[in-house]
């Protein structure tokens, strides 16, 4: 069997296929969305492999690359496609529930908040806000899209619970070890 060629040259004036082979622009909203939600999964994957990664935490990140995964194939398909869904497929109710569970046992584990808290900290924490900063990036996208097109409101809940969960993943990594917060003073 002969092996694929990783390049295809298709792309090369700035265009790429979608699920079902429709064309679209790489400067698309819908590629926006997608491209972000990839660089999201990739942050996770960052985050994964971090040494001091909680094994649980670990866990649950896999399975929301997988989750975001779904919404990548989902954005990719033009909802006029004879491939096209009305909605991202796994997205129910109990993904939702599982990450505001974990969510509810971080911040139990994690000192009150009554200052707003800068991004950094441990080396750890700080990849947590560049990947909630870049989850709030492909929510944004997302809605840019939805602004063309239906949307399925799931796939919104899970973008906006998930950068809930990096901010109090990387408040909780600060915790565990032992690294101060750096808290924003207006005066500095």
């Amino acid at each position: 069997m002969k092996k694929s060629l990783l390049y295809t040259r298709t792309g090369d004036m700035g265009m790429t296929s979608l699920v079902g082979g429709q064309r679209d622009s790489k400067a698309s909203v819908r590629l926006e969305a997608y491209g972000t939600t990839d660089e999201l999964s990739s942050w996770l994957g960052v985050l994964i492999a971090a040494e001091d990664m909680p094994r649980e935490q670990r866990e649950l990140m896999l399975m929301l690359q997988h989750k975001i995964f779904n919404i990548g194939a989902w954005l990719a398909t033009q909802p006029e496609s004879p491939e096209a869904v009305t909605e991202a497929w796994g997205l129910g109710h109990e993904t939702i529930a599982r990450l505001e569970q974990a969510i509810d046992l971080l911040d139990g584990a994690v000192p009150p908040l009554n200052r707003f808290v800068l991004p950094g900290g441990s080396q750890t924490a700080a990849w947590c806000n560049v990947a909630r900063t870049v989850c709030r990036r492909a929510e944004r996208r997302v809605v840019a899209l939805g602004e063309v097109q239906r949307l399925d409101p799931t796939v919104l809940r899970l973008l906006n619970r998930m950068s809930d969960y990096l901010f109090v993943l990387g408040r909780y990594m600060n915790t565990v070890t032992g690294t101060p917060e750096v808290f924003w003073e207006k005066e500095v």
